[in-house]
């Protein structure tokens, strides 16, 4: 297989890669590969998932109570003239 380049990546993601890799004992470059593995074999995931797993901790304590804003007419835009 080809190598690739991961550009742009954080100091600080960076330095959470490394330790991580060090923790779980393996390299970067075999921790990098496992977590694409993973990411690319499991089922695609959507907002339902962040919604069921946040769904899966509150409802447990009763849920959450939001006071929402009161609704208000939607300002004019700016004028540029």
């Amino acid at each position: 297989m080809e190598e690739i380049t991961i550009t742009g990546l954080g100091e600080y993601e960076e330095l959470r890669l490394r330790k991580y890799a060090e923790f779980k004992g393996c390299s970067v470059n075999e921790l990098a590969r496992e977590l694409l593995t993973e990411a690319l074999n499991g089922p695609p995931r959507d907002g339902a998932d962040l919604v069921a797993g946040i769904r899966a901790i509150v409802e447990p304590l009763g849920g959450i109570e939001l006071e929402l804003p009161p609704d208000e007419p939607v300002p004019d835009p700016p004028k540029f003239d």
